[in-house]
């Protein structure tokens, strides 16, 4: 799946269009009610680790300026929306009503009176996580880079399309969506963060576990993937199956250094349309001349994850 750098690159991507409404929906995706969206307006962008967030919802201002009849059609509107059935897509207002009034539900949904105020997170989060091949397109749309198996050159099928007012559009390739309450975000693990707290991610990487696995920890490496793992652990000297524990210090202030500077780089490339020369990643050899090996490394009882190094530069601490 893509890691850090590629979602960041869609967060980017995803974020200008930021406050403008949906005009039309298009996409091949069943997990949501994609006509759901239209006439929505696109609220905000969060990005956490390998995860991205979209927020849709009204803007509280349409809602108190609507006249009466317009005001009908967004309360009918939004009732389909929340329909559970569907989506899930279900304001916390709702869910919360235990009570056996007959009108209770529709002086719940989000719509203000003169005298009443407007809920403080009118909007829903819209949760994505892509695939291996998952990207995201602005004002543009994948094309096959290659023929598939029956040699036909056809283009990728977006999962979920969203054109806006502003002319422009979005295209999600490879991704589960997913209605949410909310981006669960820590930029404290977040290694492209700058509130990225190296002091929490020394003390992950002394726990007694394979150094690989650690790494791999969303909990305290968010958006750190086997690409950077594999980079990472090459360039610190550090073997995969090394226990954290045993690391020297050095050795895991110089893996973390390189996790963030690595993640960084890659970022800046994407961004000017470059690729990254990889150390071992994929090679047959180091940049010294050695041979790379390659097998499935991980924990005995956990995920395996298919693993470059090079066996006479890293140093095996067990």
């Amino acid at each position: 799946m893509p890691e850090g750098p590629s979602v960041k690159k869609f967060y980017l991507l995803a974020s200008p269009f930021v406050g403008q409404l949906v005009v039309e929906v298009g996409g091949s995706s069943k997990q949501i009610n994609l006509k759901n969206l239209k006439e929505l307006r696109f609220q905000d962008c969060q990005v956490f680790g390998k995860n991205l967030f979209l927020a849709f919802g009204f803007d509280e201002r349409e809602i108190v300026m609507s006249q009466p009849h317009e005001t009908g059609q967004k309360r009918r509107l939004l009732e389909k929306v929340m329909d559970t059935g569907k989506d899930g897509f279900l304001l916390p207002q709702i869910k919360a009503l235990e009570s056996k009034d007959p009108d209770a539900h529709a002086s719940s949904i989000w719509l203000p009176t003169a005298d009443s105020a407007v809920p403080e997170d009118p909007w829903r989060w819209l949760h994505f996580h892509f695939g291996l091949f998952g990207s995201v397109r602005a004002n543009e749309f994948a094309r096959a880079q290659k023929a598939n198996k029956r040699g036909d050159w056809k283009d990728p099928t977006p999962r979920l399309v969203l054109h806006f007012d502003g002319r422009g559009f979005l295209a999600f390739y490879n991704c589960r969506m997913a209605w949410c309450s909310g981006p669960n975000i820590k930029p404290n693990c977040d290694i492209l963060s700058v509130h990225f707290h190296r002091g929490q991610a020394l003390e992950a990487l002394s726990q007694p576990r394979l150094a690989c696995a650690i790494l791999l920890d969303q909990r305290y490496f968010a958006g750190l993937g086997n690409i950077i793992k594999n980079e990472i652990l090459f360039l610190a000297k550090i073997h995969p199956l090394s226990q954290g524990s045993l690391l020297p210090r050095k050795s895991a202030e110089s893996l973390v250094d390189h996790a963030l500077h690595f993640s960084s780089d890659w970022l800046h490339n994407k961004l000017q349309g470059q690729g990254l020369h990889y150390q071992v990643y994929m090679k047959e050899t180091c940049p010294l001349g050695h041979q790379v090996l390659k097998e499935s490394l991980g924990p005995p009882t956990g995920l395996k994850r298919l693993t470059w190094w090079c066996p006479d530069c890293q140093i095996l601490y067990t």
